[in-house]
């Protein structure tokens, strides 16, 4: 699907400066569209926004359907009269970093108090509204309701702990519970409505001010997630219902024993015999999200690296082909144009460039990979075709400037000077490259627009803890900042401009 051309940021929703000690879907929400608009950016690229367990990490969620209560603004249930003002008053504030145990202690009791108040006091008009919501999202919500609700009963463990009849979804039991925990499924269910009408207004907003979502869809899902407990059907699963083969990657430069994701692997032939029905509702709620879809781990579309689940290294993994034409051919033929991004970072085979190219779908490059050797050149600007998404850097990386302080070697460095020439900052002018290049579409993470260091990373994809907490300085994003993307957008070509007609 060809792009049209244009610039973009990545942030996080939980990076936002918002009250509460988290970003959220409030008023520092929009506050940033105006920031885009004003520096007339047109994309804003947002990491999944699905309920987090253990890590935090957005990419092990515990849903692919549901919503992060932790995104809910307090402010705006309040002025729908969900909750108090009072009762919200003295939270964590705008600033520092996410401290997530406290905010989860904080504020997830307090919009289990406002979801519950609307259970039981609303308008005629807002039952109705979640009713016809209940029955649209019905073949995901209730069993997210039941595994949430679940999940807090059995202290927190993954499914696979719970007792025997809630593991296996006893039929009875499952009705028994349902029965037993009605106001808190009700509850459960008020929450992601919530979310969503939350979320849908702050679309309509970037809409009204021509900005795009990006979102994420990760291959993979969590194995302690609503989504294998649901559907353990279309996962190798034994018959205890543990994995028999994980995710991961194989051995390579960085890593001598390669990496060992953990997630359950897809009985691929079951969802194909099942005309892919998961996945098509899996984009179909994606694409409510988001305008675009960037597929994390594309490369596993075409091929996936399948660990032994008994063994505790990606080693003894083998490749496995996937059905990922077929899967493309019938999303297509449900939901028509396909507004993917493949991420295809690392080490690509011609058959995954083959199933991206035969789908029309933009790859991206990162051009802080492309200062080591030769080989990585693929990443600088002269070496982009027009359909692709380049970046400085993704959540991922180091910002540029920490890379740069960091990370670079001196190779790196002195192609670097050469690329750019002599300069004291590297990271306006990396900016620039990628933007000039033909590129349609380019993005930079707000770290890199506030120059920031190694203190504004996101996540150390090798590091267990500390991820994901960083928050973006209220404040920061001043209109003379905004004056200057605009001023790059603007001679770029990247801001939609139409040349006037002479008469």
């Amino acid at each position: 699907m060809p792009f049209e051309r244009s610039s973009g940021l990545l942030l996080h929703v939980a990076s936002l400066p918002s009250y509460g000690g988290i970003g959220d879907f409030g008023p520092a929400a929009y506050a940033f569209a105006d920031f885009l608009a004003a520096g007339k950016q047109r994309l804003w690229q947002v990491l999944p926004l699905g309920p987090t367990g253990y890590g935090n990490s957005p990419y092990a969620s515990l849903s692919a359907f549901a919503g992060n209560p932790l995104l809910l603004s307090l402010e705006f249930l309040s002025d729908r009269g969900w909750i108090n003002g009072e009762r919200i008053a003295g939270l964590r504030g705008r600033s520092g970093n996410i401290d997530y145990d406290a905010v989860s202690a904080q504020k997830l009791p307090l919009v289990e108090e406002a979801a519950r108040n609307f259970i039981h006091r609303h308008s005629d008009e807002e039952w109705r509204r979640f009713e016809g919501y209940c029955r649209m999202n019905g073949s995901w919500l209730n069993d997210w309701a039941l595994y949430t609700v679940l999940r807090r009963k059995f202290n927190y463990a993954s499914w696979n702990e719970w007792p025997a009849e809630a593991k296996h979804r006893d039929p009875g039991t499952l009705t028994r519970l349902r029965a037993e925990h009605a106001e808190e499924l009700a509850v459960a269910q008020a929450i992601q409505f919530a979310f969503d009408e939350q979320w849908h207004a702050l679309r309509e907003y970037c809409t009204a001010r021509d900005i795009r979502f990006i979102g994420d869809v990760a291959i993979f899902v969590n194995y302690d997630s609503a989504d294998v407990w649901t559907h353990p059907e279309l996962f190798e699963l034994n018959e205890q219902l543990s994995p028999i083969r994980v995710a991961g990657v194989p051995p390579d430069y960085f890593s001598a024993t390669g990496q060992r994701w953990g997630n359950p692997l897809y009985r691929w032939d079951v969802l194909e015999r099942d005309g892919f029905a998961w996945w098509v509702d899996r984009i179909r709620r994606a694409h409510f999200l988001y305008d675009l879809i960037r597929l994390d781990h594309f490369r596993g579309f075409e091929a996936y690296w399948a660990i032994p689940a008994a063994d505790d290294t990606a080693v003894n993994g083998e490749w496995i082909k996937a059905p990922g034409a077929a899967l493309f051919q019938r999303l297509h033929h449900e939901l028509g144009e396909l507004p993917f991004i493949a991420e295809d970072l690392g080490m690509i085979t011609k058959e995954v460039d083959a199933l991206r190219e035969r789908f029309s779908l933009p790859g991206m490059r990162v051009i802080q990979f492309g200062f080591s050797a030769r080989g990585a050149h693929l990443h600088l600007p002269h070496k982009y075709v027009t359909n692709t998404v380049a970046y400085t850097g993704t959540h991922d990386n180091d910002t540029t400037r920490g890379w740069w302080e960091h990370a670079a070697t001196p190779v790196e460095k002195a192609a670097v000077r050469a690329w750019i020439g002599s300069r004291t900052s590297v990271v306006w002018p990396l900016m620039r490259a990628v933007a000039t290049s033909v590129a349609d579409t380019c993005l930079f993470p707000v770290q890199d627009v506030l120059d920031m260091s190694s203190e504004g990373r996101m996540n150390v994809p090798s590091q267990s803890h500390g991820n994901w907490s960083w928050r973006c300085p209220e404040g920061a994003l001043t209109p003379a900042l905004a004056e200057k993307l605009a001023a790059l957008t603007m001679v770029t070509d990247r801001d939609k401009h139409e040349p006037e007609i002479e008469a």
